[in-house]
């Protein structure tokens, strides 16, 4: 089976572009990805594509040109672009084709994630009796991890405060204002111990990846990045989430736990490896949940390592780089594709002011999307 690279990475900015279609963002990032890799729309074998809002990614052909190349559309919450990223990576190994190019892309309005749970596949109930809306599954979650772990309202601060730090300097990010700890503490309350600047916004962007066999890679960049696995994975019977009570005293692993471990599994490393992380931050204490899961630290670990600095730019292991979901906000398809763009951009050594210290060997992809569902992806240089 054949390994793969990434050649080529693009995106449009994140945040509200009020009369600008979806697909005509996607239209963007993939034209900046294919510039990237040095090639043109009609080198592309093959494309996967991903969205909530918008039915058939594929009608991007219309604006990049109608080749007869095979587009196949999947969503999977907020693991979608880990999901379209596998399946192009499967198409890859598989020997099927060898070029081509994943896309995710959104548009949400303000407040998209607070509708009837209906909406997303679920019951009412759910809803009814108060479980299912974003900010009430969150701060649910992480309500329960601080009380078992001893993590404290400033750490969730904390790291919020370094994400919007870090979103200063992306000029793709939604969010482009740094706030302090006392400021995010200070903000509205929206469900404890989470306020309203320790969450991210539902917004609009897009972004694109372009995927080859390993072996061609030269052809098109002196700087291949190598997708070492991906790896999605469901939520298990008994996994801790806040409305799947557990039958079982056994601690049963979250889909994150089993994602990671299988992907370092397939890429032949470990945590200790891993030089650079994005995670998921639908909120600040979703980042410090998914710091553990993925093996990067142990369960309250958390607050020293934040408190030393070890996740800001500068640190030892640098976590969003680009601000995350909490400075770039989420448009759920294009949301995961935005950190492989923060990935690869790092480990070339092109972040320019938000460059860290070195250039990553390993990173680390990963994505949580409710009520259960998770994908990992390790890249290498």
């Amino acid at each position: 089976m054949s390994d793969v690279a990434i050649i080529g990475v693009g995106i449009h900015p994140f945040g509200r572009f009020p009369g600008k279609p979806a697909l005509e963002m996607g239209a963007s990032a993939a034209r900046l990805a294919l510039a990237d890799a040095g090639i043109s729309w009609p080198d592309i074998q093959f494309a996967v594509g991903g969205s909530f809002e918008v039915d058939q990614p594929d009608a991007v052909v219309a604006q990049l040109g109608v080749t007869g190349i095979p587009f196949t559309n999947v969503y999977n919450g907020c693991a979608t672009a880990g999901s379209a990223l596998a399946m192009a990576a499967q198409t890859i190994k598989l020997g099927e084709h060898q070029l081509g190019l994943v896309l995710g892309l959104d548009k949400h309005e303000s407040g998209a994630f607070t509708s009837d749970p209906t909406d997303y596949g679920c019951p009412a109930w759910y809803g009814e009796t108060g479980m299912f809306l974003t900010t009430k599954f969150f701060g649910m979650k992480i309500t329960r991890y601080m009380h078992d772990h001893g993590i404290t309202s400033e750490t969730l601060a904390q790291v919020a405060a370094k994400n919007y730090e870090n979103g200063v300097l992306n000029p793709n990010a939604y969010r482009r204002k740094p706030l302090s700890v006392q400021d995010i503490l200070a903000s509205r309350m929206l469900n404890h111990p989470l306020t309203h600047y320790m969450f991210c916004s539902p917004d609009e962007g897009a972004a694109a990846a372009v995927v080859c066999d390993a072996s061609i890679a030269h052809r098109y960049t002196d700087t291949p990045i190598y997708l070492k696995s991906v790896v999605t994975r469901t939520r298990r019977y008994g996994a801790y989430e806040v409305h799947t009570p557990s039958t079982s005293t056994d601690d049963v692993p979250a889909p994150t736990v089993d994602a990671a471990m299988a992907a370092y599994e397939s890429a032949g490393i470990g945590p200790e490896d891993v030089g650079i992380a994005q995670l998921q931050d639908t909120d600040a204490g979703a980042e410090i949940i998914h710091m553990a899961e993925t093996g990067l630290c142990a369960d309250g670990e958390q607050g020293d390592l934040i408190e030393r600095g070890t996740t800001t730019r500068r640190g030892t292991l640098p976590v969003n780089t680009d601000g995350g979901l909490i400075a770039n906000g989420e448009p759920v398809g294009a949301s995961g594709l935005r950190q492989i763009h923060e990935l690869v951009t790092q480990m070339r050594g092109r972040a320019g002011e938000r460059q860290v210290d070195g250039t990553p060997l390993v990173g680390l992809a990963q994505l949580y999307g409710a009520p259960g569902v998770a994908a990992v992806s390790i890249l290498s240089r």
